[in-house]
């Protein structure tokens, strides 16, 4: 378990505080424009993404290596089928999150760039979710996978989390 949350950890540092840390701050250096429509109750939307998403990651990245015994990362992955907390409502709570920091940066900053660069992000999380990391995981975790896949949506958020029989 140690080498998880080391792993878990390490791979934080490298992805999403990269993705949704200092790539945001290259595009903005985190300077404020006008807010969009200039409305500036914009910029409360864009701090609720980011209040949103941080501990969601932070929580999603903390099961993966408590509860699935590994790390988001390709190259170590879980031994366990991670199916608790956020995973009972979106079967991507880490690209949702990390999504929704940039586009709460972008709203917050009022920067146009920083939008588009969050609905690429969030294309790119989407081919690789389709080409690479479903079937990964249907072959890694069989039945288990196919009814969390049937059961819990991509992308939108459930309403009531969904309880595994």
């Amino acid at each position: 378990m140690t080498m998880a949350i080391l792993g878990s950890a390490l791979f934080f540092v490298a992805a999403p505080s990269v993705v949704a840390g200092l790539i945001p701050w290259w595009i903005t250096r985190w300077e404020f424009l006008p807010p969009f429509f200039d409305l500036q109750a914009t910029r409360v939307v864009g701090i609720l993404l980011i209040v949103a998403g941080l501990p969601g990651l932070v929580d999603s990245f903390a099961r993966f290596a408590l509860q699935g015994l590994g790390t988001p990362a390709p190259i170590a992955p879980t031994r366990n089928l991670v199916v608790t907390g956020l995973y009972r409502y979106v079967r991507n709570p880490i690209y949702v999150a990390v999504v929704a920091v940039i586009l709460g940066q972008a709203i917050l900053f009022g920067d146009w760039r920083l939008m588009t660069y969050g609905g690429f992000m969030w294309l790119a999380f989407h081919a690789f979710v389709l080409t690479y990391e479903e079937p990964v995981l249907a072959e890694r975790f069989g039945t288990q996978y196919e009814d969390f896949r049937a059961n819990v949506p991509r992308w939108i958020p459930r309403l009531s989390p969904w309880r595994t029989a």
